[in-house]
């Protein structure tokens, strides 16, 4: 059974709005703490003079102050805040002339009423400075205009990524196991029919993926122009010369790479990895950050990533023959040694340039995820 409660050792120190409680307590527990009829009830377990027991106290203001107090607690000490209803000076501390033999003046916090008024007006004139700061700033008159953009802008993307995550998944698990019937009814019947969900990818989902991916050089521009954040350089590689690439040079011009499965996966990882940051970034523009929404923003691309860059390079190296073979997109030059520039060597060359710009992106993604999802560093009281 726990022996009788305690008083703790209480300082105190006031400005003209506010009044500091410091209560000498270390390792708080189960503290309860209110203000009725303006008196401070205080109740709460922890580590004081007389030991690890209950300790308590009321304390009776002067004059009337606000019924809700704040409370911060650390490893040696509670520190409680209270507002005034008015703002001025009191003489004491209590609505009792003698002071309680438990509550002591906080010097470290202590201000005489002279030293108080001087930083009042400090105060009240930083406060104004800053307003005629802000008023020199000249407002942007298109402001909501633009966030309006933005808004309508990652809303469509998302429903476009959505449109195409979903209609693949349900055609990985719906069609994908009837293609066993399917086949031995082609080939009785003598027709073709390409409704595998791996090897018609790119003639079911080409259409929006084309919309979408067209789309995003609009993410350019709007770098470009300020509009985001996003440094300029890597919107530019990862929309011109990543994906749409891939989708409109490699895809887009050769009919042969169209029926390859690997379509399926470099449409699902990009997919995917869109499903969560458009809705993030629209939440962004309207000052919305929802915990979960972050974490799968910041985490999901350490799967995906890498995952869709090996899906890419797999599509060029399965495009690199055909490309020597058509003889496509190769360049002759008109001299005297007859160069001529061969597509294929290109792609080898984009193909070092894809897995060194790994290393790159994964040191400014994981930059990024350090910084929305890293520790906060806590204040030293």
């Amino acid at each position: 059974m726990a022996g009788p409660s305690l008083r703790p050792h209480v300082h105190w120190a006031q400005r003209h709005r506010e009044l500091f409680l410091r209560v000498d307590l270390s390792d708080v527990r189960n503290p309860d703490i209110t203000i009725t009829d303006n008196v401070l009830h205080f109740r709460a377990q922890g580590h004081g003079a007389k030991g690890d027991n209950i300790y308590e106290f009321e304390i009776e203001f002067l004059e009337p102050v606000e019924p809700k107090p704040v409370c911060r607690m650390t490893q040696r000490q509670l520190n409680i805040t209270v507002q005034k209803k008015e703002s001025n000076w009191w003489e004491r501390l209590t609505k009792q002339e003698k002071r309680p033999l438990f509550l002591a003046p906080d010097f470290d916090r202590w201000l005489d009423e002279s030293d108080a008024e001087m930083e009042l007006k400090e105060k009240e004139e930083e406060e104004i400075n800053k307003m005629k700061i802000e008023s020199r700033v000249p407002k942007d008159p298109f402001k909501h205009l633009k966030k309006g953009y933005l808004i309508m802008y990652n809303l469509v993307q998302f429903l476009g990524f959505s449109w195409i995550f979903v209609n693949m998944t349900v055609r990985l698990f719906i069609l994908g196991k009837g293609n066993m019937k399917i086949h031995l009814l082609s080939k009785t019947f003598g027709f073709l029919c390409l409704t595998d969900s791996f090897y018609d990818t790119f003639h079911t989902i080409s259409d929006m993926m084309y919309f979408c991916q067209t789309l995003a050089l609009m993410e350019i521009m709007n770098s470009l122009i300020g509009l985001v954040r996003s440094p300029l350089i890597p919107s530019l590689v990862q929309v011109v010369f990543g994906r749409n690439f891939v989708l409109f040079v490699i895809l887009g011009t050769l009919e042969e790479m169209q029926s390859k499965p690997v379509v399926f996966f470099i449409f699902y990882f990009w997919s995917i990895t869109e499903l969560f940051r458009y809705p993030y970034y629209m939440l962004s523009c309207i000052g919305i950050e929802w915990k979960p929404l972050t974490w799968l923003r910041y985490t999901v691309w350490i799967p995906l990533y890498p995952l869709g860059v090996l899906a890419e390079a797999v599509c060029i190296v399965q495009s690199i023959p055909i490309f020597s073979e058509t003889g496509k997109f190769s360049l002759g030059l008109p001299n005297p040694l007859n160069v001529t520039i061969q597509f294929p060597f290109v792609l080898q060359i984009y193909l070092i340039a894809l897995f060194l710009g790994i290393f790159v992106n994964f040191r400014h993604l994981y930059k990024q995820r350090k910084h929305h999802l890293g520790p906060k560093k806590r204040k030293m009281k």
